[in-house]
């Protein structure tokens, strides 16, 4: 998202003209909203720390009252040889070491920013993607347990956050092979989402919006596109990036799965009525109006229900 400032005074270059508005906007549904999510990329102060302290006072009438939780991106905590999964100079050189002392997360190492909280009846598992979450390693182990730990009759929304896209996007860099500077993050974890029904994963990186049909194995799973009823059979993926930095074009290419994109804006927002009716809404930074939306209605039975690849296979014999 970053930081700005209405006169322009201390913006060094003119990078971030969206997070305002996105600020604006969250505050004035202030009352409506019980936790914050800022997905990496957290204000691009590369290093300088007046511009974290810019960023600190933009969102203070958020972060005062609820939670705003935090994950790691590449402008957080890349640089070569410290360890980052990416040795790239996105950070500045901060190492992840500024973002990790300003805001608490509920990490068994902070160094090692994936963690999971639940919240209402969310369950929401954060992955690091600066750090390595291919299979067989300890953040693929996490982010297993994460999701095989929750108990859906307390939490039956589980939501899996990243910064990095390792799900589905039509962004220019994206969407000919399936990959940016990540290798295939769906290559090792869809097969987690699908086995633990994964209701929506989320990404920011690419600065734009989109929206996935319920998808695996770069399938739809349901034709409907905004009123999903029972079993899901599939995860809506979702890249929630245009909170305030310059935006993202996407490819000219078409994609079967990709239900709206959006070149604007603007931030999500997620309502469980009850254990069994979800609302998701995008809304548009500039005024705060829903754009685009779908619903989720189902019951704890539609969560046990077996799907392609969701149950373990079996062999009868007489």
């Amino acid at each position: 998202m970053g930081k700005d400032e209405a006169d322009g005074s201390n913006e060094y270059n003119n990078f971030q003209r969206g997070s305002l508005n996105t600020t604006r906007e969250i505050v004035r549904d202030l009352k409506n909203i019980d936790i914050v999510f800022h997905i990496g990329d957290i204000c691009y102060a590369n290093g300088y720390l007046s511009q974290w302290d810019q960023f600190t006072s933009q969102i203070e009438p958020i972060a005062k009252t609820v939670p705003y939780m935090i994950a790691s991106g590449n402008h957080e905590r890349d640089w070569p040889g410290t360890g980052s999964f990416y040795g790239n100079l996105d950070s500045g050189g901060e190492c992840g070491v500024l973002a990790q002392s300003m805001f608490y997360v509920p990490a068994e190492n902070r160094a090692k920013f994936w963690y999971s909280t639940d919240y209402g009846m969310f369950r929401f598992c954060i992955a690091d993607t600066e750090h390595d979450w291919r299979e067989g390693s300890e953040q693929y182990r996490f982010i297993e347990h994460c999701l095989a730990s929750v108990d859906r009759q307390k939490q039956p929304w589980l939501i899996f956050l990243a910064h990095r896209v390792l799900g589905y996007s039509s962004g220019s860099y994206y969407v000919d092979e399936g990959s940016f500077a990540e290798p295939m993050g769906r290559e090792g974890l869809q097969k987690l989402w699908q086995k633990y029904k994964v209701d929506i994963a989320m990404y920011g990186h690419v600065h734009n919006y989109e929206r996935t049909c319920p998808i695996y194995q770069n399938v739809c799973t349901d034709n409907e596109k905004h009123y999903y009823k029972g079993t899901l059979n599939g995860t809506i993926h979702v890249v929630a990036g245009g909170g305030g930095a310059s935006l993202s074009y996407f490819a000219p290419i078409q994609t079967l799965w990709s239900i709206y994109r959006d070149y604007d804006y603007g931030f999500v927002k997620l309502t469980a009525f009850d254990h069994s009716n979800l609302l998701f809404e995008y809304k548009k930074s500039r005024d705060g109006e829903v754009y685009d939306s779908f619903r989720i209605s189902r019951d704890y039975r539609d969560i046990l229900a077996c799907t392609v690849d969701s149950c373990p296979s079996m062999t009868l014999a007489s």
